[in-house]
């Protein structure tokens, strides 16, 4: 009997012209659908095959600059907010 690993990624869906893009931020994968419905199953597929091919480095290194890149967006939202002096909670 073999242990199933479950993993959950974030997908960004957004309205492009007549259909949708969908991202995996934390992989760097895109896809696309003419519904919403479908620009997630796509996503779902190409991170799916993405996991199934990919080096485990490769996929450590996406996560890294992943977190990287949320860090320094933080920061930057931090910043601003104290520039402006408001109160963070």
């Amino acid at each position: 009997m073999t242990m199933q690993t479950i993993q959950q990624f974030a997908a960004i869906i957004e309205r492009e012209g007549e259909g949708y893009v969908s991202l995996c931020p934390e992989l760097d994968i895109a896809s696309q659908g003419e519904t919403i419905e479908e620009a997630r199953d796509n996503l779902k597929e190409a991170v799916e095959s993405f996991l199934e091919v990919a080096d485990p480095s490769e996929i450590n290194t996406r996560f890294k600059e992943a977190i990287q890149e949320i860090q320094e967006a933080v920061r930057g939202h931090l910043l601003m907010l104290l520039e402006d002096g408001e109160q963070i909670p």
